[in-house]
């Protein structure tokens, strides 16, 4: 049977009764009450997809990042890309399979592109080590994309981890330098980087291959520091408060949008890119094509300023004087007699 997500079960069930009607008409013949029953179904599963994907919760949309059934990166090689000539190895431990890279042709121009990978079943997620990345796939990355700023190719990136592999082995070759590296070196690069997050945008393991002059993201993709289940085993000691840290963490297309976090948010297909996966690779080829094209008009020199102003900028804020909401109490009695040394009607603080 097909996965589906809790608040998918709607959908699902009238999609099994639409086959289960299809099926019988199939084979006993559609008469005016069949052909009237399925149009009713098909009306009222659009709608039932409307009303339910159009008010999404960021839980429910951190939920069809991870969708078993969303398109990968390889699902996008083979819909959007033409020409991918897959490279291996990082030249001086071993070959990541969590990250894929190599040349490609987008409408028949020549790029680097890179990409993290997960997999469809188990035999394939521990191959891929369920998209999060060694050491040795940031480095394959880097060497591949400084292959590409030598001989003048533009670089795509498709984002999809829950973050970096953060195992033993993986800090004693040292992923977070690794990391490091490549955010110094993305960050020098002369030729245009586009990067898209297609699915999870988890953390540095996401960084890694994502400092770029373009960040875009899929309409029910995420970004964020950590995710939000560890997020409310930090904040609530309770990891199933990860509907309210997802929330609280902003890490929805939506939200990073507006803060100025990514450029341009690619529309999924209702019901999510795995409803629809050639329509969502239309969408991402699209939105890339467009950024190239913009990106190419401006000199190396120009590039590498305006990448470097872009992601300082990050975590930016401005001050602003506090406003007090009632009057201090000056006498050192708090609002019911006891001392306090904060304002009436201040929240308690912790620590």
């Amino acid at each position: 049977m097909r996965h589906y997500l809790d608040f998918e079960k709607p959908v699902v069930e009238l999609q099994a009764k639409l086959e289960e009607l299809r099926k019988h008409a199939a084979a006993h013949g559609m008469d005016a009450a069949f052909e009237e029953e399925i149009q009713r179904l098909e009306q009222k599963l659009a709608e039932t997809r409307r009303q339910i994907f159009t008010q999404l919760t960021p839980w429910q949309r951190v939920q069809l990042a991870r969708h078993p059934k969303r398109p990968y990166m390889l699902d996008y090689v083979r819909l959007v890309f033409t020409d991918f000539e897959e490279l291996h190895g990082d030249r001086l431990y071993a070959d990541d399979r969590a990250v894929v890279g190599g040349f490609a042709r987008l409408n028949g121009q020549p790029l680097m592109l890179i990409g993290t990978q997960k997999g469809r079943d188990t035999k394939e997620n521990i191959l891929r080590n369920f998209g999060s990345a060694h050491p040795e796939g940031y480095r394959k990355a880097l060497r591949l994309m400084r292959m590409a700023d030598k001989f003048g190719l533009p670089i795509v990136t498709l984002i999809d981890t829950a973050g970096a592999y953060p195992g033993i082995g993986a800090e004693e070759r040292h992923i977070a330098e690794a990391i490091a590296v490549n955010l110094r070196e993305m960050m020098l690069m002369e030729v245009p980087i586009v990067a898209v997050i297609i699915g999870e945008g988890g953390s540095g393991g996401a960084l890694g291959i994502g400092v770029a002059d373009r960040v875009l993201i899929m309409e029910n993709a995420y970004y964020s520091v950590i995710s939000p289940e560890g997020c409310a085993a930090i904040l609530w000691k309770d990891r199933s408060a990860a509907p309210q840290a997802a929330a609280a963490l902003k890490i929805v297309a939506s939200d990073l949008l507006a803060l100025g976090l990514v450029d341009e948010v690619i529309p999924e297909p209702l019901g999510g890119a795995h409803n629809d996966p050639a329509a969502a690779a239309a969408a991402l080829k699209e939105a890339v094509l467009r950024h190239l094209a913009e990106l190419q008009g401006w000199s190396g020199e120009e590039r590498r300023r305006r990448r470097y102003e872009k992601f300082r900028a990050y975590g930016r804020f401005e001050r602003q004087p506090m406003r007090l909401t009632a009057p201090v109490v000056e006498s050192g009695q708090g609002c019911n007699g006891q001392g306090s040394g904060a304002a009436a009607g201040a929240a308690p603080t912790s620590g």
